[in-house]
């Protein structure tokens, strides 16, 4: 039996950026994957829908070019080309995934990886593995046996599924995420269960491309996590200019589905649609890992609990990513997986950052890092706050893009960062530059006197920075009271 000292379970973005940070610190490395390297965010989360999102603003701007002097006819929309481009830009970065591993001396494995002990792993190749290396391409899937590898540390990593939850019918018109961005040929119409930023991503996508959606929350909101005036943005705009009819506070009951499309019943009403899309959550993957073999014990809803520094109940076993339950983000996953290689290999404890940036997708796009403004009040913390439109920008005025707005919350006392905000053109870009400050423990004076290039939608950071001592130059004086 070949022997590791660290085997990985799982090749998602906290499997293998585990295992080649482990090779870098001069470990022998195994992974194990069982479906595709990249896992979920690379084959059927992240980067294909980022990809068809693109695909969809781009349609958009083509739409809005009027507005800019340019006259465009004759568009048409050929929703199975862009499928085949989404697979290409899969295709292409699993391939670099795979390059990346082999020039870190990682071996690789494909199969199902189970527990025999806490230092035995089995894994189980099933039907239709890869050709072993070495085959010609072309060359038929073949059936890999059982086989036993050792290791000294195992970091599991095994990521998370879509949840389908028993009162759905099961129909072809009924899908999860990962099946819906499979099809090639777009519904008429879509009936999202489920706003989290899952569904409103895939809500807006859609719509986007001219399909009439309805999205069902059964919470009083979409997007719950988010500070109020965020969501007031980002269903203001997904209603008004995207056109998706949000219905919140109430059940989707009664829900069929036949060959001709499918229905549920909300408040009184029978809503209707081509496809119903399932977007109500993740859970686990442990099916067939047996972690009681190693003897970890799975909690209540089925995740593996992790400390700080990656590490569970069995000494020399680690876990990182979704399977933890823990902030279920591709990022983070990541950063829990690096931490966890170097506290495999290493004797320092590790600590992961726990400071998160949170991106959606959306139209318009949110992105959220620190403290929110909800959560301070609700931990009685006393906090000052500002926001700045973009209307108010230079740049966002010569691009087309108004909406939307930055927001930073501080410390009423010292000063200091704390959490920000940003909704509209650019968010997910431009949440980084908080997320930066907040780490440094900047005061909102000193990212304020830092010069911001004009013109640049990031201009917007200094102006609330300025704001929130009610200096904004490109913004009327508060009103005195």
């Amino acid at each position: 039996m070949e022997t590791f000292d660290v085997v990985v379970i799982g090749a998602g973005p906290g499997g293998y950026p585990a295992a080649i940070r482990a090779a870098q610190l001069g470990a022998s490395v195994a992974i194990v994957e069982k479906e595709q390297l990249g896992g979920a965010c690379l084959n059927w989360g992240c980067i294909p829908t980022k990809a068809l999102i693109g695909a969809a603003d781009t349609l958009a701007r083509i739409k809005r070019a009027a507005a800019f002097g340019i006259t465009v006819s004759g568009v048409s929309l050929d929703y199975a080309a862009m499928i085949a481009q989404k697979n290409k830009i899969v295709g292409q970065l699993k391939g670099g995934v795979k390059q990346l591993l082999t020039a870190n001396g990682v071996r690789q494995f494909t199969g199902a990886a189970g527990f025999v002990d806490r230092n035995t792993i089995e894994i189980d190749g099933g039907a239709g593995s890869p050709p072993p290396a070495g085959w010609k391409d072309g060359a038929p899937e073949v059936t890999r046996p059982t086989e036993r590898i050792g290791a000294k540390k195992i970091i599991i990593a095994t990521g998370s599924t879509s949840a389908m939850p028993g009162f759905l019918p099961r129909h072809g018109r009924v899908v999860e995420s990962r099946s819906f961005l499979d099809i090639t040929t777009l519904p008429e119409s879509l009936l999202v269960l489920g706003g989290g930023f899952i569904g409103c991503e895939l809500a807006c996508l859609a719509a986007q491309l001219g399909v009439k959606v309805t999205l069902v929350e059964l919470l009083d909101d979409i997007l719950l996590l988010l500070d109020a005036d965020v969501r007031r943005e980002v269903r203001a705009q997904m209603e008004k200019s995207v056109g998706i009819r949000v219905l919140t506070g109430q059940a989707l009951e009664n829900i069929q589905a036949n060959d001709e499309g499918v229905s549920g019943d909300f408040g009184g009403q029978t809503l209707r649609a081509s496809l119903l899309l399932c977007a109500v959550g993740r859970k686990p993957v442990t099916d067939g890992l047996h972690p009681e073999n190693a003897g970890l014990k799975a909690g209540e809803r089925g995740f593996i609990e992790a400390d700080n520094c990656c590490r569970t109940a069995a000494a020399n076993i680690f876990a990182v990513g979704d399977v933890t339950g823990k902030t279920q983000l591709a990022h983070y996953a990541t950063a829990q997986g690096l931490a966890a290689a170097a506290n495999a290999v290493t004797q320092k404890p590790h600590a992961c950052e726990t400071l998160v940036p949170n991106v959606i997708f959306t139209s318009p796009e949110v992105g959220t890092v620190g403290l929110s403004e909800e959560d301070a009040k609700k931990s009685g913390r006393a906090v000052k706050t500002a926001k700045f439109r973009f209307a108010g920008l230079g740049r966002a005025q010569a691009a087309g893009e108004t909406a939307g707005f930055v927001k930073w919350i501080a410390d009423a006392g010292t000063d200091q960062l704390l959490g920000a905000a940003a909704v509209g053109p650019h968010a997910t870009e431009l949440i980084a530059e908080a997320a930066t400050a907040i780490r440094a423990e900047w005061t909102t004076r000193e990212l304020g006197r830092t010069i911001h290039a004009h013109p640049t939608f990031s201009e917007a950071w200094m102006e609330t920075a300025h704001a929130l001592h009610g200096e904004a130059i490109h913004a009327p004086p508060r009103r005195k009271p």
